[in-house]
């Protein structure tokens, strides 16, 4: 078949080109020829051409302004002709959007800083209490122990009853109430062995109470009353050792005090300078500064103390005594911050107003208590 005989190709087929001078027109180098001729493998691997959509070509004046918009505008975004008219220009604040700089916020305002506790109630609550045992403790010795027996009792049944609560543990109140204050009393009147007598004997009720009950978890019930014996009274007793001195109401006096103050002392300096945690694990608000507030406040109160208020005391040995007074009182507080953990409650119980509970101010007294009491017996005798 001569060049001749191919016809002109039809419009837009793939694979042709023309003569310029309009000559034939000869399929392409390379291209597959149209027609019977073209194989049906060869045409399965062909691709058909991908339809263009007919753009309105643009004449006259606006060509350029118009073409820019386009090709600048949202057409390279994935938006389509549809979606926005092709005679309208684009504004050009549309197409490169600036970023909004953010508003400049506020600054916080500083929180202040809150005691955590309703501090009218807790001052007028404490001065109350030491009304209350300063005027039992020198008008007659024996209404101050009554004043220690009933502290006891009112701990013992805040401990039980968080315990039971908390834990599920029973331990026996009544065995551990009435020797909880025979306790006490035992101690004023017999001494340090009266005391420990009256120890063994409230363990051993505790373990006979607890068996009228089932057997299950007798051994946790036990433990926990035994623990409580020893934790709420026995520990109470030393103050009413220290009463039985001859200047024994300056002597729990003095407890009481450098307590107090070194309470106050790692309070206030906690509160204002506190940065750097003491036991985060255990409580949260105890600080090294606070620590070492209690120990300023409690040796200087302590020297006073000794030089002032007991007899044949020495002001160095005030210092000593403070000393041990903040370093028993912080871990007392921190033991039972260490319990209260341990059960998940904030406070003992809330008979006290801005205190919490009686074992909430027993906490740092308790474990002080046997400390003082020996202190005192080396540095001026036991009457």
């Amino acid at each position: 078949m001569s060049d001749s005989s191919w016809g002109p190709p039809p419009v837009g087929q793939a694979g042709y080109r023309g003569s310029i001078e309009g000559g034939p027109v000869r399929p392409a180098q390379g291209a597959a020829p149209a027609g019977p001729a073209y194989d049906a493998p060869q045409a399965q691997q062909t691709r058909p051409m991908p339809i263009v959509p007919d753009v309105p070509a643009y004449g006259g004046d606006q060509d350029d302004e118009r073409g820019a918009a386009r090709l600048g505008g949202p057409l390279f975004r994935d938006e389509t002709f549809q979606n926005r008219p092709v005679d309208r220009p684009v504004p050009a604040a549309s197409q490169n959007p600036e970023p909004m700089p953010d508003a400049p916020q506020p600054p916080p305002a500083p929180q202040k800083k809150s005691a955590g506790r309703d501090l009218s109630a807790a001052i007028g609550v404490g001065v109350g209490l030491g009304v209350v045992i300063i005027a039992s403790l020198f008008v007659v010795k024996a209404v101050f122990v009554g004043v220690i027996a009933v502290a006891v009792v009112v701990g013992l049944w805040e401990l039980t009853s968080r315990l039971q609560e908390r834990k599920g543990i029973k331990a026996p109140l009544v065995p551990l109430a009435v020797g909880g204050a025979a306790m006490v009393v035992a101690g004023y009147v017999r001494g340090p062995e009266g005391a420990w007598v009256a120890m063994a004997l409230t363990a051993l009720a505790v373990l006979v109470w607890r068996m009228t009950e089932p057997p299950e978890g007798y051994l946790k019930d036990v433990t926990a009353g035994v623990f409580a014996a020893f934790y709420v009274p026995f520990l109470a007793t030393f103050v009413a050792l220290m009463l039985t001195a001859d200047d024994g109401p300056w002597r729990v006096l003095t407890f009481l005090l450098l307590t107090v103050v070194s309470d106050t002392g790692a309070y206030a300096v906690g509160w204002r300078f506190g940065k750097h945690k003491l036991a985060p694990r255990i409580s949260p608000g105890k600080t090294r500064e606070g620590l070492l507030g209690a120990v300023l406040f409690a040796m200087v109160a302590g020297a006073l103390c000794m030089r002032f208020l007991i007899d044949d005391g020495a002001w160095w040995q005030g210092l000593l005594l403070g000393l041990a007074v903040a370093a028993s009182a912080t871990l007392g507080d921190l033991g039972e911050s260490m319990i209260k953990r341990d059960l998940g409650i904030k406070d003992m119980g809330t008979l006290l107003p801005g205190h919490g509970g009686i074992m909430d101010r027993l906490d740092s007294l308790l474990p002080t208590a046997p400390v003082v009491w020996l202190l005192m017996v080396i540095f001026v005798g036991s009457s």
